[in-house]
């Protein structure tokens, strides 16, 4: 996994992250201070239904910042649901008016089944912000 080169102002410290899905978007939560993340459960919807499901997350946590997880072929080519999560992640930005962060999320639902998570998107999420804080100077 890798960080997008954007920088990070400090004054970020809390953090959402959507693992995007077609049809379920994991969520997690962390901040700059402890470098952790939480899982936060998933967003079972599409179209309107999920970005209600993400302003109710956002009401929820207050976040400064968004996350968002890109995956890529293992070569690093971009594929279908490269386009689509960037898209997301530009919606995101619109709509909410918050920073938005892309992390390289290649393995990260293969790590999360193989831990033996319960939500593998939400467990997903929860990866892909760890990756994100622990990049953070």
């Amino acid at each position: 996994m890798s960080v997008s080169a954007a920088p990070v102002p400090a004054q970020l410290t809390t953090f959402i992250a959507f693992d995007f899905g077609l049809k379920r978007t994991g969520v997690a939560v962390g901040n700059r201070l402890l470098k952790t993340a939480q899982p936060q459960g998933s967003i079972h919807a599409e179209g309107k239904a999920r970005f209600d499901g993400v302003a109710a997350k956002l009401k929820e946590w207050q976040p400064d910042a968004i996350v968002i997880g890109v995956p890529y072929h293992p070569d690093g080519a971009p594929h279908e649901n490269t386009t689509r999560a960037q898209k997301f992640g530009r919606q995101l930005s619109g709509r909410f008016g918050l920073p938005v962060f892309e992390v390289d999320e290649r393995y990260s639902t293969t790590e999360a089944i193989s831990s033996g998570a319960k939500d593998a998107d939400a467990a997903s999420a929860c990866i892909i912000l760890e990756q994100f804080l622990r990049s953070l100077t």
